[in-house]
């Protein structure tokens, strides 16, 4: 009985699932950014084009994610592979992003820095729990 109570509390995420939760994630997150602005009118909290940045970072987490899913089904063996290579091409990808948004706006600062990377940790924290929690459930098996 306990087996079957274990195994039903972690269900694998399919990929439709995974959407559904992401995109609740990101309106919160969306939410969030639309209140902030409000909380702190004489600051800028954000930088010209944070909606581009958070987009791309949205597209690129969901990407990553995607590839992560379909190598894990795959081949759940080369599972890590499909992991470490979708940091790997996230990162990439996000150092050009900020490469390409350094060269065409100049004196990026401090907010820059503070918009791209606490949206970076919070995106990447939200996928490495999801692929924990997918991981978790085939170490039950």
């Amino acid at each position: 009985m306990q087996k079957f109570l274990s195994a039903k509390k972690f269900i694998p995420l399919t990929l439709a699932k995974f959407t559904s939760i992401y995109l609740i994630f990101v309106g919160l997150l969306i939410g969030v950014v639309a209140v902030l602005p409000l909380l702190f009118p004489d600051k800028q909290i954000f930088v010209n084009n944070f909606w581009v940045m958070f987009g791309f970072l949205a597209g690129i987490t969901y990407i990553a994610y995607m590839l992560v899913d379909i190598g894990i089904k795959r081949d759940p063996e080369v599972g890590i592979m499909a992991i470490m290579g979708s940091i790997a091409i996230k990162m990439i990808f996000c150092m050009a992003f900020v490469l390409i948004y350094s060269i065409k706006a100049k004196g990026i600062g401090l907010v820059f820095l503070l918009n791209f990377f606490s949206l970076y940790l919070l995106f990447s924290v939200f996928e490495v729990y999801c692929l924990l929690r997918n991981l978790r459930h085939q170490n039950l098996k």
